[in-house]
């Protein structure tokens, strides 16, 4: 079955950190871009970040993250465990959403953000930043 898994969510202090992780199963996740989206009660969903498939799928290999992260997020990826990660650090309570993670085949298109562009996503994980 082909599916994303998102976990890591959790509760933290402002300044804290949490990693992530977007797990792939029934598929290999090392040709696909992965993109971030998150949802905020009250909010639109934002894309916040994307990394790209690797090198071979014709891939830009490229690491993209919106404003309101840039700095504080970083991407990774492991295709040996099928699994993308996002670091993410020096949290804010404006960062509280439920994070998910979606797949496109290739590289990250210039407009990442938009989650039309992007298969389905898992079933999110809960971020709550709060002293």
């Amino acid at each position: 079955q082909f599916q994303l898994v998102e976990s890591g969510g959790g509760l933290v202090q402002p300044g804290g950190s949490l990693r992530l992780s977007c797990a792939a199963s029934g598929f290999l996740l090392d040709r696909y871009a992965i993109a971030w989206f998150r949802l905020a009660p009250g909010k639109e969903r934002e894309g916040i970040s994307c990394i790209s498939g690797s090198e071979g799928s014709g891939s830009d290999g490229g690491t993209y993250y919106a404003d309101s992260v840039k700095g504080r997020f970083t991407l990774s990826r492991d295709n040996v465990k099928s699994t993308v990660y996002l670091q993410m650090n020096s949290l804010k309570p404006d960062d509280t959403a439920v994070y998910y993670c979606a797949p496109r085949w290739g590289s990250c298109p210039p407009n990442y953000f938009d989650s039309k562009l992007f298969g389905s996503w898992g079933q999110g994980t809960q971020v709550t930043v709060s002293a």
